[in-house]
C-alpha cells in the first residue's frame, strides 16, 4: 500500500525550526519529538535562518513577514502585465501620433510603411510579366536557376530565390523531373552482354524486343511510360504506365508483349541497363519465359536507338506540351498513339512508308531494310 505523503502547514515548519534555532534543540531530538524526516527539518531551518536575515525564498516563506512581502511581488507582477496588455490595446486605438510617440517611430516612416503595403509596384508586375512570359516560352521547362539565366539574357539582375518567389506567386511549376527518378547503373553488368551489338535488322516477327522507360508529366507529378518494341517491324508489342518507376511497371509490360503475341519462344529482349531491367523480379520472368536478355553498354543510347526514336516521336507529335490533367488521362492518350496511331496508321521509313503492321504483313527485303535502317540511325543522331 502507497503511504500517503505528509503536507505541513508554514506554522508547523517556522515552529519545529524554532525548536533546533531557539530553544536548543538538536535536529535529531526534534525529528523525534514532532515525527518528521531529519532532511525536511534540516530544510526548514536553514530556510527559517535566511528569511531571518532578510532573503525572501524561491518557495513559500515561513515567517509572516516574508510571506507579506511574497504576495506584495506577486501584485506588482500581476499589475505589470496587465499595463501591458493595457498598453498594447490602446496603442491600436490611438491616433497615428500617439501610435509613433508610444513605440517610438518617426511620423515619416510610419506614414511610408502603410503607404508600402498598399502601393502596387509597376516594377515588381513588370517582372512577373517577363518571368511568365520567359517560362511560357520554356514550355514550363524553366526552374529558379534556368530563369535566373534567362532574365540575365533580358538584361534584368534577380537573385534566384527572387526569381523563386515570383514563380511561386504567379503558381509556376517546373516540370524538370526530379533528382531520384531513376537510379543510374554505377557498374558495368559484365555479367549481361551485349548480344544484339546493333544489329537492328532482324529476320523475322518476335526475334527480338526491345524495351526502355520515359516519363511524361500527369497533371501534379511524373508518371512513367515502359514500351517494348518488336524490331521486325517496328511494331509496339506491349506497354504499361505507371506512377512509379519500378520493376513492376517494367514486367507488366513485358507481360502484355507475351500475352499479345501469343506467347511466343526463343526471343532475345534488349534493353539499357537500367536498374528496372536489372532487377531480380524482371530477370525472373525472362527466364520463365525463356528469353534471351541483352543489355546495352552502360552510357551508351546508341546501343538502344529504336526505343529513343520511338520516345522521340510520341513526345514531338502526339504528347501536349504541358503534358496531361491526370494519369488516366495520360495512359488513354499514349495508348492510341502506341497500339492505335503509331502501330496502324502512322508511315514508317524503316517500313518503306508504310505502318508496322501493314510492313509486317508485306514482309521486307534485306536490303531494303538494310538502308532504312542506316537511315533511320542517321536521322536520330543527327
Amino acid at each position: 500500500m502507497t503511504r500517503k505523503r505528509r503536507i505541513f502547514s508554514p506554522e508547523f515548519k517556522q515552529e519545529a525550526a524554532s525548536l533546533v534555532l531557539d530553544q536548543g534543540y538538536s535536529i535529531l531530538q526534534a525529528c523525534t519529538s514532532l515525527g518528521v524526516g531529519e532532511s525536511a527539518l534540516r530544510r526548514w531551518v536553514d530556510q527559517l535562518a535566511q528569511e531571518r536575515e532578510g532573503v525572501t525564498p524561491k518557495s513559500k516563506a515561513l515567517t509572516p513577514e516574508q510571506r507579506k512581502i511574497q504576495e506584495l511581488e506577486a501584485r506588482c507582477k500581476r499589475l505589470e502585465m496587465e499595463k501591458t496588455i493595457l498598453k498594447k490595446a490602446t496603442a491600436l486605438l490611438m491616433s497615428d501620433e500617439m501610435v509613433c510617440a508610444a513605440f517610438d517611430v518617426s511620423r515619416s516612416t510610419y506614414y511610408e510603411y502603410r503607404q508600402r503595403r498598399h502601393r502596387i509596384g509597376a516594377g515588381r508586375l513588370a517582372l512577373k510579366a517577363l518571368v511568365n512570359k520567359l517560362f511560357t516560352a520554356s514550355r514550363s521547362s524553366a526552374g529558379s536557376r534556368t530563369m535566373m539565366g534567362l532574365l540575365g539574357e533580358e538584361g534584368v539582375v534577380a537573385g534566384r530565390f527572387k526569381v523563386r518567389r515570383l514563380m511561386s506567386e504567379l503558381g509556376l511549376v517546373c516540370k524538370q523531373p526530379g533528382p531520384h527518378a531513376y537510379k543510374q547503373a554505377t557498374v558495368e553488368r559484365v555479367d549481361i552482354p551485349n548480344h544484339l551489338a546493333r544489329e537492328f535488322v532482324v529476320g523475322r516477327p518476335d526475334q527480338v524486343w526491345c524495351g526502355d522507360i520515359t516519363y511524361i508529366w500527369t497533371g501534379q507529378s511524373w508518371s512513367y511510360l515502359a514500351v517494348v518494341l518488336d524490331l521486325y517491324a517496328r511494331r509496339v508489342v506491349g506497354w504499361a504506365m505507371s506512377a512509379r518507376p519500378d520493376a513492376d511497371l517494367v514486367v507488366k509490360a513485358l507481360d502484355h508483349a507475351w500475352e499479345q503475341r501469343g506467347r511466343p519462344e526463343r526471343v532475345m529482349f534488349h534493353s539499357d541497363q537500367g536498374s528496372l531491367y536489372a532487377s531480380r523480379k524482371f530477370r525472373q520472368r525472362l527466364w520463365r519465359y525463356r528469353m534471351q536478355q541483352s543489355m546495352s553498354r552502360r552510357g551508351n543510347c546508341w546501343d538502344n536507338a529504336p526505343m529513343e526514336r520511338l520516345f522521340r516521336s510520341l513526345k514531338s507529335e502526339w504528347i501536349p506540351a504541358f503534358g496531361y490533367r491526370n494519369l488516366p488521362e495520360a495512359q488513354r492518350h499514349v495508348g492510341d498513339y502506341l497500339m492505335g496511331y503509331y502501330n496502324q496508321q502512322r508511315p514508317h521509313t524503316f517500313n518503306g512508308g508504310v505502318s508496322p503492321v501493314v510492313g509486317r504483313s508485306q514482309g521486307r527485303s534485306t536490303t531494303h531494310e538494310i538502308e532504312c535502317c542506316h537511315e533511320n540511325l542517321y536521322a536520330f543522331i543527327h
